[in-house]
């Protein structure tokens, strides 16, 4: 087993420019990411890999991703208020890495790197046929301006997941098998598995705590 005892750690410096980002994106780890369909209001299909990705609220279910900067996904969800987030699964590792590159906004990244669309239920947005799960969102408020960043929220109206994913508690982890964002070009999959429930206070505070009969 690992030693886990308290360790010396060395004192980082930003980049020239004073940018923690590099270190920091190699410390908030692993990302999951949001593999964002949307569609033009000229009608052109746009793919792209979004790590700043995460579930912000259960009631309604809302979730986010941030564009940093401008680009076709932003402006597409702004125009059309409406976008899909499919799975990535790791055996579509080469063609999501390849949606992350910058096609101009008339090539849509479906065909450029060969994927399936697939019709949605609730919205215009196509989804990724190949991959495992797709979640349909609506634009919640408005993209919210924070340094070079947009962050996006969207509330989810519609799932669907692939059979072979589904298990008896609902989507499930090996089956999804999911790819996430590491630090500089790394990326991992999901490695080992452990489950362990929360321990609810009443079962572990000291009985002297309690309040009188």
């Amino acid at each position: 087993m690992t030693d886990r005892t308290p360790q010396t750690k060395e004192e980082l410096a930003p980049n020239a420019s004073g940018s923690w980002a590099s270190i920091v994106k190699s410390l908030v780890i692993p990302r999951p990411i949001a593999w964002i369909s949307t569609r033009s209001a000229a009608g052109v299909d746009n793919l792209s890999p979004h790590s700043y990705f995460i579930m912000v609220s259960s009631d309604p279910t809302i979730i986010q991703f941030v564009s940093t900067g401008v680009k076709d996904t932003l402006r597409n969800v702004v125009e059309t208020r409406e976008f899909v987030v499919n799975h990535t699964p790791v055996e579509l590792f080469e063609k999501i890495n390849a949606t992350g590159t910058d096609y101009p906004p008339e090539i849509s990244e479906f065909d450029a790197v060969g994927l399936t669309r697939e019709p949605a239920r609730t919205v215009a947005a196509p989804r990724v046929a190949e991959s495992p799960a797709s979640m349909e969102c609506t634009l919640h408020g408005e993209p919210l301006k924070v340094g070079n960043g947009y962050v996006v929220f969207g509330q989810v109206r519609h799932v669907a997941v692939a059979a072979h994913a589904l298990g008896e508690r609902g989507p499930d982890a090996r089956g999804l098998d999911p790819i996430a964002r590491l630090g500089h070009d790394e990326w991992a999959g999901l490695g080992d598995i452990r489950s362990i429930r929360r321990i609810p206070y009443d079962s572990i505070k000291d009985p002297a705590d309690s309040d009188p009969a």
